[in-house]
């Protein structure tokens, strides 16, 4: 099995960033502790402040994997584009927050991005991305 990350804006700043909602582990420590605890999956991983990028990210790598993991960041909540890009692609999708949006400010609540991913995971720390593996396994 093989599954790609997909990490947009300020999410490089993991372990940095506002350590009380996102936690004080940077993302490449914890990417350690996910592929250790899936040896038998590939788990690639790919961050990008750029809208354009993560883009073309889900383009090449949207129809030959087993699933997509995509924290899109800000962009999850006007991102028109990342939806399109999504749909257009046969992998399916798996939306992921570290934080519970729907605890934070109103204009996280809405994700434009949900109506093109097979579910949606938040609020679960970085073990969201855990969760989001279990999802796509489940689905394979």
């Amino acid at each position: 099995m093989r599954i790609q990350i997909i990490n947009g804006p300020n999410l490089n700043l993991l372990g940095v960033r506002e350590p009380g909602i996102y936690g004080d582990k940077g993302f490449d420590e914890y990417l350690h502790t996910l592929r250790d605890a899936y040896p038998d999956i590939r788990i690639e991983y790919y961050q990008s402040n750029v809208e354009g990028e993560l883009i073309n990210k889900i383009h090449e790598v949207g129809f030959n994997l087993d699933g997509i993991i995509l924290n899109a960041g800000a962009y999850t909540h006007y991102s028109w584009a990342l939806t399109d890009a999504i749909k257009c692609v046969s992998t399916p999708v798996v939306e992921v927050h570290i934080s519970n949006v729907h605890k934070r400010e109103e204009f996280r609540h809405q994700s434009v991005i949900s109506c093109a991913c097979a579910g949606v995971i938040c609020g679960f720390g970085l073990d969201s991305y855990r969760l989001a593996v279990e999802a796509l396994k489940q689905m394979k």
